[in-house]
């Protein structure tokens, strides 16, 4: 099943990348974007046909390694094949 796992700063964390992705934007003439974040998505398969258990592994692979939790907050999205 494939899971796709969304990863961002938490709110009052500070993201000089995407600080700089706003002044570089700004300078290019887009003004009108602000507040800008980066991120990271995370697209893997897991080998189950459940959804409930794919989401499961998938936040645990998050607790252990693929986000900072202290910094970090992710979103899991586990998409069913039809």
């Amino acid at each position: 099943m494939q899971v796709v796992i969304h990863i961002s700063l938490k709110d009052g964390v500070l993201d000089p990348e995407g600080r700089a992705i706003g002044h570089s934007l700004a300078s290019l003439g887009f003004d009108d974007a602000n507040s800008v974040r980066v991120g990271k998505n995370i697209t893997l398969d897991i080998d189950t046909d459940d959804a409930s258990r794919a989401h499961q592994r998938a936040a645990r692979m998050c607790e252990v390694l693929l986000a900072n939790t202290v910094i970090e907050d992710y979103e899991i999205e586990v998409i069913e094949e039809s």
